[in-house]
């Protein structure tokens, strides 16, 4: 079983010259209830099946993840059974030092809303800050995909 240790940051400045790809993403809840969350997920000509477990640590930065790639029909027929609110974003990858920063741009409701996740093998792991990345957000429910699902940026 996988641990997935995560920190999340908004976005401050133009990061979009430094990134090498982008993919757009749709996703959806099966259950966004956070002791076992199960997000469908269509990642460009992907989907994707996964479970998360509740955070844990002080921080919130570690949790139990697992994901299984789907095929894209099944993804879509599964995004009609989730809870109402869709994930609607582009994934922009950028490289920093050793690190790759995941930068979502969110649109629909969550418009406006930019925030870029950084995996890491442990929690006390370094790692280079460019100059775009603004506040810590990863212990903030707020920020967590299936709460902004329900509860959009939108609507703050």
């Amino acid at each position: 079983m996988a641990q997935e240790i995560e920190r999340k940051f908004l976005v401050k400045g133009n990061f979009k010259p430094l990134a090498f790809d982008s993919i757009r993403i749709t996703q959806g809840y099966l259950s966004s209830v956070p002791e076992r969350i199960v997000r469908v997920r269509i990642k460009g000509d992907k989907g994707y099946l996964t479970v998360k477990g509740s955070s844990t640590g002080d921080q919130g930065m570690s949790r139990f993840e697992w994901e299984k790639e789907i095929a894209v029909s099944d993804a879509k027929e599964l995004l009609k059974l989730c809870e109402p609110g869709i994930i609607d974003k582009t994934r922009f990858l950028v490289k920093q030092g050793v690190h790759t920063f995941e930068v979502d741009e969110f649109y629909g409701e969550n418009q406006g809303l930019v925030m870029a996740e950084l995996e890491l093998q442990t929690e006390d792991e370094v790692f280079e800050t460019p100059g775009w990345l603004g506040e810590e957000v990863t212990g903030d429910p707020r920020f967590f995909n299936s709460n902004l699902m329900k509860r959009p940026f939108t609507r703050w």
